[in-house]
C-alpha cells in the first residue's frame, strides 16, 4: 500500500514538473530500488517518463540504500545528506534521480486550492514559508530519532554501539590468545 501511495504521489510530483518527463523517458525500462529500512521501493520508468512501482524486480538497475536518519536532513535539502546516499548500479540513472530530487518542485498552493480556493491556498503557502521552522524541524527530527531508538528499535543507541566494538574487541582478543595457544600445542 506504501508503495502504490509513493508511485502516485511521485507521479504527481512529475505531472506538476512536466519537464522531468522527458529527462525520465531516456531511461525507459529502467528500474530504481530505494532502500529505506524496514522498507523496499522499486520503481520501473516507463516510455512516456512517468513511474510505476515494480516490487517484483528481483535486480534493479540502481540501487539507493538511504539510512533512516538522513531522511529529516533529505527532507530539508542538505545536500551533505545526498552524499551519504549509497548507491550502486547505473550512474546516469542515479544522476538523474539525484538532478530530480533536488530540482522537482511541489506546487503546494495548487494542491491546496483544491480544498480551500486559489487567494487561500495562496495565502496559506506564503505563511507556510515565512515562519521559521528550525526549532519545529528539530523537535521533529529528535522525536523520529527517539521512536526510532526507544519505541520501534531501527537505529542504535550511542551506548549500545559502545558496548557491541567493546565485545567485539574483547572477542578479537580472546581469539588471538586462543590462537596462540593452539599454536604452542601444535608445536609440541
Amino acid at each position: 500500500m506504501i508503495a502504490r501511495l509513493s508511485v502516485t504521489a511521485l507521479n504527481h510530483l512529475l505531472t506538476q514538473n512536466s519537464w522531468a518527463y522527458a529527462r525520465l523517458a531516456r531511461f525507459a525500462g529502467k528500474t530504481v530500488r530505494f532502500e529505506i529500512a524496514p522498507f523496499s521501493f522499486a520503481y520501473s520508468v516507463l516510455p512516456d517518463g512517468s513511474l510505476c512501482n515494480d516490487d517484483a524486480a528481483t535486480v534493479a538497475d540502481a540501487v539507493c540504500l538511504i539510512a533512516p536518519s538522513l531522511l529529516p536532513r533529505l527532507a530539508a535539502n542538505d545536500e551533505l545528506a545526498h552524499a551519504e546516499i549509497q548507491t550502486s548500479g547505473d550512474a546516469a540513472l542515479l544522476s538523474e534521480i539525484f538532478f530530480l530530487s533536488r530540482n522537482l518542485r511541489w506546487d503546494a498552493a495548487e494542491d491546496l486550492s483544491h480544498l480551500t480556493g486559489d487567494i487561500a491556498a495562496e495565502r496559506i503557502v506564503q505563511a507556510v514559508q515565512t515562519r521559521q521552522f528550525g526549532p519545529s524541524t528539530l523537535n521533529l527530527a529528535q522525536a523520529a530519532a527517539e521512536y526510532f531508538t526507544e519505541e520501534r528499535p531501527l537505529i542504535a543507541k550511542p551506548q549500545q554501539i559502545s558496548s557491541f566494538m567493546q565485545q567485539v574487541d574483547t572477542l578479537r582478543d580472546d581469539l588471538a590468545r586462543l590462537e596462540q595457544r593452539v599454536e604452542r600445542i601444535i608445536k609440541k
